[in-house]
């Protein structure tokens, strides 16, 4: 899926006597039959408004852009859904104009999950219908006392039927698997879950203070938080160095458990 970018541009310009700054903001993405929405600021001096000028795929747009909150109306382009779109704000300098949903660009999760399975081997299979655009399917293993985004397959956006597979990989008793399409961190689609027992061993870790590694029974998933529950280290080995860090307690998560780390 191609991602929305918001890049910020400083150019100086010269007309004859004065010389001014501007900037722009650029927002890249594709058609989703849904207009874009900027809350303009005023401009430094307290006299009129932000933006000066907006131009979609390069074509300048003639909607009033002098008010406090404007509409960039994508309907008049005549784009096709998914069409790419590259939208240029240019704005005066010391004050910023503020896209109010840059994710209008960005294809939303619609999909529906026919059927999920995961097989001793550890494949993952999914079908799906009614998709429309192609975004990332992120694969999810619940371990830790949460959901861990495992892997990731590009989803092929089509109405009809779909049918992926992923190989995942086992921790020690109990697996549950989902899949899901992320509108952000907070919202996102997602199939079933599908449960799976494994007889792969149980593992363990020790650490070694001469070489200030942990050193894991097997090579597994880890990550290493500290004891606030920041994430400081994510890996997948047989060992992890920890010599960079500092001598606290930390909360190592491998395999399907989690255990603390005295570093001493």
């Amino acid at each position: 899926m191609k991602q929305i970018k918001i890049i910020l541009f400083i150019l100086s310009l010269y007309t004859g006597a004065q010389f001014w700054a501007q900037e722009i903001i650029i927002l890249e993405g594709q058609y989703q039959k849904r207009n874009v929405f900027v809350a303009n600021s005023s401009n430094s001096t307290g006299i009129g408004f932000c933006s000066f000028e907006v131009r979609v795929n390069g074509a300048l747009i003639t909607d009033e852009i002098n008010v406090r909150a404007y509409e960039i109306d994508l309907s008049v382009f005549e784009l096709k859904l998914e069409d790419p779109v590259i939208i240029e704000i240019k704005h005066k300098r010391g004050c910023v104009p503020k896209v109010l949903n840059p994710e209008a660009l960005q294809a939303k999760p619609t999909f529906n999950s026919n059927d999920i399975t995961v097989n001793d081997e550890g494949v993952l299979t999914w079908e799906t219908t009614d998709e429309h655009g192609s975004l990332p399917f992120v694969v999810q293993q619940y371990k830790w006392n949460k959901w861990v985004d495992v892997g990731e397959i590009q989803g092929n956006g089509e109405p009809t039927l779909n049918k992926y597979t992923y190989q995942v990989d086992f921790v020690y008793g109990e697996n549950k698997f989902r899949v899901v399409q992320k509108i952000n961190q907070q919202r996102f689609r997602k199939t079933k879950t599908v449960v799976i027992d494994s007889e792969k061993p149980k593992l363990n870790f020790v650490y070694n203070r001469k070489n200030k590694k942990v050193v894991f029974s097997n090579t597994t998933a880890y990550e290493i938080h500290d004891k606030y529950g920041q994430l400081i280290m994510r890996g997948f080995n047989s060992q992890a160095d920890v010599s960079h860090l500092i001598k606290d307690e930390y909360y190592v998560s491998f395999d399907n458990v989690t255990k603390v780390l005295a570093k001493r």
